[in-house]
């Protein structure tokens, strides 16, 4: 569940992620109202202005302008072992998927959804998105994975270890 950001925390160090997930983006820079527009906005010009050789352009929604706001440019590391699988370190840039623009749109096709990057797993280069109502997901060489239904749940997951649920037709 998504808190309201200006809701006064019971202690000073208490957030809303696990204690596993909030030392993890602590150490990577996050603090509880760290909102960086600027950076978003910069981000959003730069994919809203890149188009791929077919013609493919990126979708810049304000699901994303906000996890970019909140998120963006940590470098996330694994601090601990996973629960179901191994995490991985993360790097929230959306510019790591500029080129990927009709991977996107292919995806946001078969969601029913626009969709944006959001960044990468560092080891495995695998490219995080989030679509128009917040859900995210990472794509890779095996398939594309459903994360969580907001970029809490995604963060949660993969810093974590829990196993996303892969995308199926149908």
């Amino acid at each position: 569940m998504h808190t309201d950001r200006t809701s006064p925390s019971p202690t000073p160090t208490s957030t809303r992620f696990s204690a596993v997930v909030d030392a993890a983006l602590r150490s990577a820079g996050w603090q509880p109202g760290r909102w960086d527009i600027k950076q978003a906005e910069i981000w959003a010009d730069a994919l809203r202005g890149h188009e791929s050789p077919a013609g493919h352009r990126h979708s810049v929604f304000p699901a994303a302008v906000e996890a970019w706001a909140e998120f963006g440019g940590l470098h996330i590391p694994t601090t601990a072992p996973g629960r179901q699988i191994a995490p991985t370190p993360l790097h929230l840039d959306p510019l790591h998927g500029l080129h990927m623009a009709r991977t996107l749109v292919d995806l946001g096709r078969a969601l029913d959804s626009e969709v944006a990057p959001l960044g990468e797993e560092s080891d495995t280069r695998a490219l995080l998105a989030i679509d128009a109502e917040g859900r995210t997901y990472t794509l890779d060489h095996t398939g594309d994975w459903y994360l969580g239904a907001t970029i809490d749940q995604a963060l949660t997951t993969l810093v974590s270890g829990l196993e996303p649920v892969r995308l199926t037709a149908g």
